[in-house]
């Protein structure tokens, strides 16, 4: 992983670390989780004075503890660890504890040059440079009682046993260890927001996520049938068409003359006709046989 370096680190020679000049590679990725603070070993931190808040005079970086939290201020955002190398957690500027905000300028040893017009006794003009809305969201940050500051959190020295060579890289043992070690709870609201959030695993790339769109209840659509199995690849072959069935013979007409059960239908007109047809034959006869004999 490739890093832009805008500050070349000296050479410490002979100095042991815990006294030498803690020097800071100041590289940027994206989403923050990694900005390039390489640090030795947990630089000495000294308190602000009047402030609940350390900083690191030999750290080459605006570099602050505050309420179980590291705090550094770099390319113009905020970041916070729970551990002196990081992985970082970008925060915005409506989240930033008002009393790390509260630090003089002189404190920030990396200040930026829009700092240098303006008081080193007094804190940035951050209403000035983020502008009348967030001024709005954070009205009074620069006014409070000096009196009545919280004290200020104990200092994590347990990670003095954890070296840039032993370094814990993975947050899960980062968060063990600490639980192990360092007992503070944060009284600071928004520390306590980003204390109880679990740091990540530095990553390239963080893609913002994408919001779904709510349908109402009367918009909402049926959910599909789930669709039909594939067909087979061998599909059987198709049958040929019946052919007419031959016509079969009627059945005759059944003889009713068997059927002693069934009277037979008369026929009483076919017969007087045939009566009278008779009669007309044998008068025939009769007239044909008188003639013959008068005739004798």
């Amino acid at each position: 992983m490739r890093y832009l370096l805008l500050a070349l680190p000296l050479l410490l020679g002979q100095v042991p670390a815990a006294q030498a000049q803690v020097t800071v590679g100041i590289g940027i990725e994206l989403p923050g989780v990694r900005i390039g603070i390489n640090l030795p070993v947990l630089p000495d931190l000294v308190r602000v004075p009047g402030y609940p808040v350390y900083y690191a005079p030999q750290a080459q970086a605006n570099y602050f503890f505050y309420d179980g939290l590291y705090w550094v201020f770099q390319g113009d955002n905020w970041y916070a660890s729970s551990w002196y190398n990081g992985p970082w957690r970008r925060i915005g500027p409506d989240h930033v504890p008002v009393y790390v905000l509260r630090v003089p300028v002189r404190y920030y040893r990396q200040p930026p040059a829009y700092f240098r017009s303006w008081r080193a006794d007094a804190p940035p003009r951050w209403g000035e440079h983020w502008g009348s809305d967030w001024q709005q969201r954070r009205p009074g940050w620069d006014r409070w009682d000096r009196r009545a500051a919280p004290p200020p959190a104990p200092l994590p020295t347990y990670q003095r046993k954890y070296p840039q060579s032993r370094y814990p890289q993975e947050p899960e043992r980062q968060h063990s260890i600490r639980s192990e070690n360092y007992r503070y709870q944060p009284r600071d609201p928004q520390v306590r927001q980003h204390y109880q959030m679990p740091d990540r695993a530095p990553t390239r790339e963080s893609r913002p996520a994408v919001p779904q769109r709510r349908v109402a209840p009367e918009q909402r659509v049926a959910p599909r049938p789930p669709a039909p199995p594939p067909q087979a690849e061998h599909r059987a072959r198709p049958q040929p068409a019946p052919t007419p069935r031959e016509q079969r013979p009627q059945a005759a007409p059944q003889d009713r003359s068997r059927d002693p059960g069934r009277a037979e239908p008369s026929n009483r007109g076919q017969d007087r006709k045939d009566d009278a047809r008779e009669r007309r034959r044998d008068d025939r006869k009769d007239d044909r046989g008188s003639d013959r004999r008068g005739g004798g």
